[in-house]
């Protein structure tokens, strides 16, 4: 028996929404898009019944890797999409890897790797649940309280998989993941661009306190670098170049020429993207920090509440004035904290430039990971030219041969993108890039790909007939 004939029977056990009976139209996938939008935006304001309001506080050095899990601290989005990104991981690299005997060209296989990513989901949202309640971040909590949560948890974790799977399987546009993703980059870039909100020091929002800096006759600078990470307009221009410069690295390629055997060797060319591993990488390497940053502060306050302890020390020291909120400042985990603006990067200077270079890194590796496990090498590509009637023009038809000629592109944009986004996000952070480095990175992509599918979903409403050649139903 296979481990996915394991994993499926508990997934198709969980109910789950059902594709349309007939095909919906762009405007009622327009409609269900904006319910489970707006679905998602009450679930991030409704507070966890059973706990007290100081939480929201809890965990402040970890409100950067928010925008990737969209979660909301203190409310029904605590986990975010967190358990659903998780488990899509570890099916996409047990899949790839061969770890798992699973062809997904079969509809069987397919349908069964959807039940198992819905029954990981569920694993790892009682998993992280059970983390959070156990590890105090929500601080004291009796028993009843303690079942009251970890049921709030689940229950939200299991409607936003719901509101996911709705949206993939044909009743919205694009996916939940990517919606509340796109939701939450844009909240956190509106409210740290325009908000009037005063705190200490003046008002929130960068454009408001230059403003503000402007009337108080205040040096035009400290518009510029505002202390505490606080948005600044630094991060607000910086916003701006960064999305204007990933706007048009996405529409870069290596063109790869081909001929197809079958039209007498007609002559064509197949696009390789310049950031071919995509935002993918660097995602892989924030989730790692999240998760070393998260469980590391909760065994540092079980086991060395004093750091006194020279061997977990190595690994983090914290400073623990507020247990449920402690704070990196030493040892191998404070370099995976990002600094928020040049304010902080100029006072934490070994701190960033630590955390530039763990994300550069990571960023590569996991770029030649992912190309492997996923299917993107140069071999997989080559047996796809092949099976689709492909071949390059001077060379014969046969997989071993034209997975020479694509290796060194695939090799070399692997490198570079995963570089390149690795820099891209470091130096956003860097400079305190509003909606953060990673968050831009991530709404770029989700947007172009939204934009394509609305696009197509529009052409194919036009020309319906089109449907059967790209196999849709």
């Amino acid at each position: 028996m296979r481990a996915i004939d394991v994993l499926a029977p508990p997934g198709n056990a969980i109910p789950g929404p059902r594709k349309p009976a007939k095909k919906t139209s762009l405007t009622e996938k327009l409609i269900w898009t904006g319910v489970v939008l707006v679905l998602y935006l009450v679930m991030s304001d409704i507070p966890l019944y059973g706990i007290s309001s100081s939480v929201s506080s809890a965990f402040a050095q970890l409100n950067a890797f928010r925008i990737i899990f969209a979660s909301t601290n203190g409310t029904l989005m605590q986990l975010g999409i967190g358990p659903i990104v998780t488990a899509g991981l570890v099916m996409q690299i047990l899949a790839g890897s061969k770890l798992i005997d699973i062809d997904l060209s079969n509809e069987d296989d397919r349908a069964k790797f959807t039940a198992s990513q819905r029954f990981l989901t569920i694993i790892f949202a009682l998993y992280e649940s059970v983390a959070f309640i156990l590890g105090g971040a929500f601080g004291s909590l009796t028993l009843l309280d303690k079942v009251l949560v970890l049921a709030q948890l689940l229950f939200a974790s299991y409607v936003v998989m719901l509101m996911d799977e709705l949206l993939q399987k044909g009743w919205g546009i694009g996916s939940g993941v990517s919606l509340f993703i796109l939701a939450g980059v844009a909240e956190s870039v509106v409210m740290d661009s325009i908000s009037p909100v005063m705190i200490s020091g003046g008002p929130l929002g960068s454009i408001p306190y230059l403003i503000y800096a402007i009337e108080k006759h205040m040096p035009v600078w400290t518009a510029f670098i505002r202390p505490e990470g606080s948005p600044d307009m630094t991060g607000f221009v910086s916003m701006i170049a960064v999305t204007l410069l990933l706007v048009w690295l996405q529409g870069m390629s290596v063109e790869i020429p081909v001929a197809y055997e079958k039209a007498r060797g007609l002559r064509s060319k197949v696009p390789l993207q310049f950031l071919y591993v995509s935002n993918v990488p660097i995602l892989l390497a924030l989730i790692l920090f999240a998760q070393l940053l998260f469980f590391g502060e909760r065994v540092m306050t079980i086991w060395n509440p004093n750091n006194s302890n020279p061997i977990l020390n190595f690994i983090g020291t914290f400073n623990m004035t507020n247990p449920s909120n402690p704070i990196p400042t030493g040892g191998i985990l404070y370099y995976f904290q990002a600094p928020t603006g040049l304010a902080m990067t100029a006072s934490h200077p070994l701190e960033a430039i630590g955390n530039f270079a763990l994300l550069v890194g990571f960023s590569v590796i996991f770029a030649y990971l992912w190309v492997e496990v996923s299917g993107m090498g140069a071999r997989e590509q080559a047996e796809q030219m092949v099976e689709s009637g492909l071949q390059i023009p001077g060379f014969r038809r046969e997989a071993n041969v034209i997975e020479s000629r694509l290796k060194g592109p695939i090799s070399a944009l692997t490198l570079v993108s995963g570089l390149v986004v690795g820099v891209i996000a470091g130096v956003a952070d860097m400079l305190g890039a509003l909606g953060t480095g990673m968050g831009i990175l991530l709404a770029v992509g989700i947007v172009f790909q939204l934009y394509q599918q609305l696009v197509q979903e529009e052409f194919l409403e036009i020309y319906p007939g089109l449907e059967r050649f790209l196999g849709k139903s």
